[in-house]
């Protein structure tokens, strides 16, 4: 897959740049690694990156000089970037940054910044030529990635794509005396295959009684007959995510296990065929939930129905009741989130079902093509 270009680059720096204008900042110090290449491409996993109304500084150490160079050599340059060396402190180097540009007002993300970071920063200004003021963020790049651009939904496209394959290879492999921890196994050794870099997050096997447990992991028990088995995985293709869950059955499943995968999988289309333009996301998660609560099983769907899908496993926009923390926001066409309603029994089991969607100017496409249906393997 290719790298988003100079032109997509700029476009997203226009956006973040209009945050600048309506904070009054005179820049935003960038020191989330997922937000810093959103806007730069730069991936590594140390640097800075300083946005003004004109440029972008990106700070870098002797590790990154060579691949920014390669990068800013390429047709996915950042455009008017200017690499600043880090000899040693990366805090240092940001500080003498922000007094030769001679800025004034600076926004800093409150969400990547340690209380001691800032304090340290905060110190270490005083005194210095110019003043400058630090002002905490909330946002302001995570809110431009939230209407996924050309480049990313060819990626995501891609990512969804890929992990039919995987899901192939995890259900061949599920049978009674496979340990959960081996399963796992021969999904990231799947998504490998398929050319991901890495897993999006620790592959889920959860089984029988385990499938109870949302976030369960994958640990020693062997699969036996009756047990609803949970496969949750994902996989980061050229930095972006998908996120996949299917729930499967050992031997033929019991009438109550058919009555729990009947509730979610209705709920799950419920709440697909709620999405389009302009809708709120809390409302697709009433859709899911409003399903399980009219099949007496609202209390046992605690989590919300999805998250945001990109260069973050979990972002905006979230899928879930509102909240203080999350409003409830309309949806908008280029936004990709999963759509994952859950239920789950202590001390029987539970069942997950989960598909990576696309809100498009009349609806939503499903990115991932994996069969839904509830197989007894």
């Amino acid at each position: 897959m290719a790298s988003p270009t100079t032109a997509q680059l700029s476009a997203r720096q226009r956006r973040v740049r209009q945050a600048l204008d309506d904070l009054t900042l005179d820049a935003l110090v960038v020191t989330g690694a997922a937000n810093i290449r959103y806007l730069s491409n730069h991936a590594g996993s140390a640097g800075i990156l300083v946005l003004t109304r004109e440029s972008a500084h990106l700070l870098v150490d002797f590790r990154y000089r060579e691949a920014v160079a390669m990068l800013q050599a390429s047709p996915a340059a950042c455009p008017d970037l200017r690499v600043r060396d880090v000899p040693a402190s990366y805090d240092e180097a940001l500080l003498a940054c922000l007094e030769e540009l001679g800025v004034a007002t600076v926004g800093f993300e409150a969400a990547h910044v340690t209380v001691a970071k800032h304090e340290w920063w905060r110190r270490n200004l005083e005194g210095r030529r110019t003043a400058i003021a630090l002002r905490p963020t909330e946002r302001a790049v995570e809110q431009a990635r939230v209407i996924k651009d050309a480049a990313e939904l060819a990626t995501l496209r891609e990512a969804a794509r890929r992990i039919r394959p995987v899901a192939d290879a995890a259900i061949r492999a599920a049978a009674e005396g496979v340990s959960e921890r081996h399963l796992a196994g021969i999904i990231e050794s799947a998504m490998r295959d398929q050319g991901y870099e890495r897993t999006a997050f620790d592959t889920i096997v959860a089984s029988g009684p385990h499938s109870a447990l949302p976030h369960y992991r994958a640990g020693d028990r062997r699969l036996a007959a009756g047990d609803l088995v949970v496969l949750d995985f994902g996989g980061v293709l050229d930095g972006y995510c998908c996120d996949l869950t299917r729930t499967v059955a050992i031997g033929p499943p019991s009438a109550e296990a058919r009555r729990l995968y009947t509730a979610v999988y209705d709920a799950q289309q419920a709440a697909i065929a709620a999405v389009r333009p302009g809708v709120e996301t809390s409302a697709v998660d009433a859709a899911a939930r409003g399903v399980l609560e009219d099949r007496g099983l609202g209390a046992a769907f605690g989590h919300g129905t999805g998250h945001g899908l990109g260069l973050d496993v979990h972002e905006e926009p979230r899928i879930t009741r509102p909240r203080p923390d999350v409003p409830s926001v309309p949806l908008q066409p280029g936004m990709v989130f999963t759509i994952e309603p859950g239920a789950y029994l202590a001390g029987f089991g539970g069942v997950r079902i989960e598909d990576d969607v696309l809100v498009t100017e009349t609806g939503c496409d499903v990115l991932t093509d994996v069969p839904r249906e509830l197989l007894s393997l």
